[in-house]
């Protein structure tokens, strides 16, 4: 029998297919407008023709005109037809050319763009169900990953999320152990050994080019004396009384989260806390298909659910387990008491006591 298709609905499919097009294919562009500056060259400038912002940039008049349209026909840019001229809003600009914004996003472009640098090895892993290590993946992934968390990192991490936690930042003030497992470059880290310099930080990751790059940043920053960096997973990371253990965004990363929560376990002091960062998702699928849902979905499709098969018992719980399967997951390391602490848009934050 001849399949009835309903006209209305095609055509707003369709209409949703454009514009994830338009999307896609304006990615790219957003990198650009990030490393030729052109974004920042915007931002409180007023209105600004094509040949203008090219001065102001040093690029090609014609390039910047398209592009400039392209970024005014996705709302990103506004555009008077009268002056031919283009503004960047305040608010797109807190998004696109403030790097210390809370809600700074274009380091998101970066993971994306290493993505498309990997799509043989990933369709791959979708072939042989073996996974996919973090380590295999593009350079960009690395960076672009830490690019888009740091403005969180730094927005709640010690203003909200360490605030949330029971006697944890009494206890940093004075002056605690603290261990940040899976830190990769180790913007976390940083952030805490900034606030609290009475305290000692120990950055692990099992990704050697992270940890090189996280003593950079480190030293950098100022706080290379106050924090260690070591090559080490999170189920074999040294070091016993730990104050104060932290994963940011990686527990489902791994193959036996469980396994490392027993880890953690018996490395805290009998008094310790362990403050487990993950991607905000409700316990029902239909609760996350969302924006914020499909970016998470998407992202775990692609590089946590393959990272997390690559290795021993590959659980994978994916970046949208949600808060009743990851407690599950630390209470068989152990711990008795898990409460979620407190939240963002974003992320959840999750307090596990012995």
């Amino acid at each position: 029998m001849a399949t009835v298709i309903d006209e209305a609905k095609l055509e707003a499919f369709m209409g949703r297919v454009v514009g994830d097009m338009g999307a896609m294919i304006s990615a790219p562009l957003m990198v650009i407008g990030e490393r030729l500056g052109l974004y920042r060259a915007m931002a409180g400038a007023g209105p600004l023709s094509s040949a203008e912002l090219a001065e102001r940039t040093g690029v090609a008049e014609r390039s910047v005109r398209e592009w400039l349209r392209n970024q005014a026909a996705g709302g990103y840019v506004s555009y008077d037809p009268e002056s031919d001229a283009y503004e960047l809003p305040a608010e797109q600009a807190l998004a696109l050319a403030d790097e210390e914004s809370p809600v700074y996003i274009l380091g998101a472009f970066d993971l994306i763009a290493s993505i498309y640098a990997d799509e043989d090895k990933i369709i791959e892993a979708f072939r042989s169900g073996k996974g996919m290590g973090w380590h295999e993946h593009d350079h960009r992934l690395f960076l672009g990953t830490e690019r888009f968390f740091r403005p969180g990192y730094r927005a709640h991490l010690v203003a909200d999320w360490i605030p949330a936690l029971d006697g944890v930042q009494e206890k940093l003030e004075r002056g605690a152990k603290v261990a940040d497992v899976g830190c990769g470059h180790g913007a976390s880290t940083i952030i805490m050994a900034q606030e609290f310099p009475n305290s000692e930080f120990h950055g692990f990751d099992y990704h050697g080019a992270s940890i090189e790059q996280a003593r950079r940043r480190a030293d950098e920053a100022g706080v290379g004396d106050r924090i260690t960096f070591e090559v080490a997973s999170a189920k074999d990371f040294p070091g016993e009384n730990y104050d104060l253990v932290c994963v940011f965004d990686c527990l489902h990363d791994m193959g036996d989260p469980a396994g490392a929560a027993a880890h953690v376990h018996g490395a805290l002091a009998e008094d310790g806390t362990w403050m487990i960062v993950e991607p905000n998702a409700a316990d029902d699928v239909e609760q996350n298909l969302n924006p914020v849902g499909r970016v998470f979905y998407g992202a775990s499709t692609v590089v946590c659910t393959p990272a997390s098969l690559s290795q021993e018992v590959g659980l994978a719980l994916g970046a949208q387990a949600g808060e009743k399967r990851l407690t599950e997951v630390v209470r068989q390391g152990g711990f008795h008491r898990v409460r979620r602490a407190t939240e963002t848009p974003f992320n959840m934050v999750l307090e596990a006591r012995p």
